[in-house]
Order: C-alpha cells, then sequence, then structure tokens
C-alpha cells in the first residue's frame, strides 16, 4: 500500500535531492503553478478533466467516477509505465490529496511500484510556501546591486553565483525584467510560482551571512515582493555600478533582443511614449521601425530611463552616488563587484559557507 508524507518530510527528502515529485494534475494545473522541480505525469488531460467537471456538475458524482474510470483504463498501461521509469524514491500529488494522487498511489502499488502520496496535495504545499513567507526572519545581510538600465546587474550576479555566491536572481524568479519592456521573450511567472522559487532560493541560503540581489521594486512584472525581503534590502549595503552608455546599450540589445521581437517591442515603447518629448518620441518610434534599436535604446537611455533612475536613486541620499564601481567592460565588472564583496566580508568578519538544504 502507499504511504502518505506530510509536506515537512517531503522537503526533507527535497533538500537531499532523494526523490522525484511528480504533479499528477492536468497540463494547464501544472503550467499555472506547482511544486518547484516537479515533473507532470497527468492524470487526465485538461479536456478529460474538464468532461468530467461537467458531468459531476450537471448530471452525478457515480456517473463522473464512472466516466474517469472508463477514460483512466483506456490508458493506464502507459501511464503506468512512465513511473516504472523513473528511479528511486518518489511522491505524487494532486490539487488537494484526492482522488487523483490516492488512484495513482494506489494502482502503482498493485503494479508493485512503491509512491508516497503529499497529504494534502499542492493546497497543503502553498498554504505552507505562505505561511513560512509570512513569517520568515530573515537573517543574512542582503546586498544590493544598483545602477542605471543597461548596467548588466543581472549578468553580473549570474557569473557571482557560477563562481558559488549566495545570488537570488528575482527577475529571473519573476520571470520578467521589471520594465515595460521586460515580459518580452519571456514567460512571466504568477505570484505563486514566484512564492515557491523565491521560498526555495531564501532556504538554501539561510544560513549565509549575506544574500546578493538586484535592486528592484516592490513589484516586478505580475509579481509583488514580500515585505521582509523589502525592508531587508532597504538596509543595504547598497553597491552603486556605472558603465559607459555604448556597454549599455550593447546589454540591452543582448539581453532583450528586439529584432526578434520587434512588434512587441514597438507595442511596450507605445505605453511609455506619452511620457517622452514628442520630437524624441518620434526619433525613437522611427528608430524601431526602421530597425535602428541601437539608436532608440540609446535615445531610451538618455530621456526616459536615466532621468527615472536619478529620481528613483535620490531616496538613498547624497552618499549613495559618491563612490560608484566604474567599468568598461563586463569582465572589469564582475572582477570590481567580487573585490568589493570580499572588502565588505572582510569588513564584517564573516565567512560564507553556502548552505544547500531546504528542509
Amino acid at each position: 500500500m502507499f504511504q502518505d508524507i506530510s509536506i515537512e518530510k517531503l522537503n526533507e527528502f527535497r533538500g537531499k535531492n532523494d526523490i522525484t515529485v511528480i504533479d499528477v494534475r492536468s497540463p494547464s494545473e501544472f503550467a499555472d503553478a506547482t511544486i518547484p522541480g516537479s515533473i507532470n505525469i497527468p492524470f487526465f488531460t485538461d479536456e478529460e478533466r474538464a468532461e468530467i467537471g461537467t458531468i459531476y456538475k450537471q448530471v452525478s458524482t457515480q456517473t463522473a467516477k464512472e466516466r474517469g474510470l472508463e477514460i483512466m483504463s483506456a490508458k493506464l498501461p502507459a501511464f503506468v509505465k512512465r513511473f516504472a521509469e523513473i528511479p528511486g524514491n518518489k511522491a505524487v500529488f494532486c490539487w488537494r490529496g484526492g482522488m487523483r494522487s490516492r488512484t495513482t498511489a494506489t494502482v502503482l502499488s498493485l503494479m508493485g511500484i512503491h509512491v508516497y502520496r503529499l497529504n494534502g496535495g499542492y493546497r497543503a504545499f502553498r498554504r505552507w510556501a505562505v505561511e513560512t513567507l509570512a513569517n520568515m526572519d530573515l537573517s543574512p545581510r542582503v546586498i544590493v546591486l544598483h545602477g542605471n538600465t543597461g548596467t548588466g546587474k543581472t549578468e553580473i550576479l549570474k557569473r557571482l553565483k557560477e563562481k558559488g555566491y549566495p545570488v537570488i536572481d528575482l527577475e529571473g524568479l519573476a520571470g520578467h525584467r521589471g520594465s515595460i519592456f521586460g515580459g518580452i521573450g519571456l514567460k512571466s511567472h504568477n505570484q505563486k510560482t514566484f512564492d515557491s522559487l523565491l521560498l526555495e532560493e531564501i532556504l538554501r541560503y539561510r544560513t549565509e551571512p549575506y544574500i546578493l540581489i538586484e535592486a528592484e521594486s516592490k513589484r516586478i512584472g505580475k509579481v509583488v515582493l514580500p515585505e521582509f525581503l523589502i525592508e531587508k534590502k532597504e538596509q543595504g549595503p547598497h553597491i552603486l555600478l556605472e558603465a559607459p552608455k555604448a556597454l549599455r546599450v550593447a546589454n540591452i540589445l543582448m539581453d532583450y533582443r528586439p529584432e526578434e521581437h520587434a512588434e512587441k517591442s514597438l507595442q511596450a515603447f507605445r505605453q511609455i511614449k506619452s511620457r517622452i518629448h514628442v520630437p524624441i518620441a518620434k526619433e525613437i518610434e522611427a528608430s524601431m521601425l526602421m530597425q535602428r534599436y541601437d539608436r532608440a535604446v540609446e535615445l531610451l537611455l538618455e530621456y526616459y530611463y536615466d532621468p527615472r533612475y536619478a529620481y528613483t536613486s535620490s531616496i538613498y541620499g547624497d552618499d549613495f552616488a559618491k563612490h560608484p564601481i566604474r567599468f568598461e567592460t563586463m569582465d572589469e565588472a564582475v572582477e570590481k563587484v567580487e573585490q568589493h564583496i570580499k572588502e565588505l566580508v572582510l569588513k564584517a568578519g564573516i565567512e560564507s559557507k553556502v548552505q544547500t538544504s531546504i528542509g
């Protein structure tokens, strides 16, 4: 027989990378939000689920169950085979630990395949994530990278993370770069997915003396940062980056690739067009239509993003901009930021040792 497992016990397994977590909900439910790292082996397709739901509402519960059994019986061998091909410990879940995960676990047990079933399903996981974030007492200091649009903050953090630094890429977790153009070419995440991914990262680094993030507003695309992280961000320390405009333009073109998303880029610009002086706005739009994106980006930086950033950064006081880290290349940027972080850590008398467990 299968064995129920609590969210706490599941997290212990996950922290040791000792379990495969399988979401048996429909593909659309899985796409909306799931437990990070899960794979999807749907009990019903979206169409089958909709059909059974209609029968349940319009006919009867018993008829819906009979139709569900009829659908599942036809594809049971292939369904079981997919689970049999997965080695090691396995745990299944559905929305609230009900019919789909219970039936899956029971059938697999009869076929000699042992799986755990998450008690309470995804709903229990979501409740745990929300409550954990709401009661989070974040111990590590938060070191914040600032800089004008195109400075390469995200790329610097990515390279530092590859070197083993405790980095949380908030834009990556949100699936959005934070600007009006920020969702182009990306899959934006909803709040449920963002919360789950953020919690994974925070718990991974919870014993670190510091965490590195990029300066972000409270909202990134569709998601909102939790209050505890905003408070820690404001407490600093803050690192200001300064790059030549040519490098910033090159970074933006490489990151956003407007030539591959010409229409969406133009649509996004037209949402802010009225906020820019008319002659400049006309030149930006003409440059985009002619695919002279380097010129369009240059003008957007000078007449839209840089003035907005100057206003926002003023809240950090006069001293904030006195000692920026200046660089000419991204390699130089990473080297200088890394050195600055080491100096901060040395000054605080602490040593970083990355914690990878999420339990």
